[in-house]
């Protein structure tokens, strides 16, 4: 069971899902495989909020990579409801 913070959409799951999968991604890319169904302009700023929040990691020209803290929230083992809606404040495992 993932434990998602109030701040997270459910496309959040999506892009996390899709750049553990295939290792990197773009909004651009998600859109255009089909994968994703929201705009790319959309999923930028969700790319951009996961980032804020240190599950994912941006390498430049729109492309990101999922970090150890987006893993772990994928396999339910971190609780994004410990982070504040400013992307401030601790994470926690879920077990804690």
């Amino acid at each position: 069971m993932r434990y998602s913070g109030r701040w997270m959409s459910i496309v959040d799951d999506r892009i996390l899902e899709y750049i553990h999968e295939n290792g990197s991604g773009s909004p651009k890319k998600m859109k255009e495989e089909g994968k994703i169904r929201y705009t790319p302009q959309y999923v930028a700023e969700r790319c951009r909020e996961l980032t804020k929040h240190d599950l994912l990691q941006h390498l430049g020209n729109g492309v990101y990579v999922i970090t150890e803290k987006g893993e772990a929230y994928l396999a339910g083992d971190l609780d994004t409801g410990e982070v504040d809606e400013d992307g401030s404040g601790s994470e926690r495992p879920a077990s804690a």
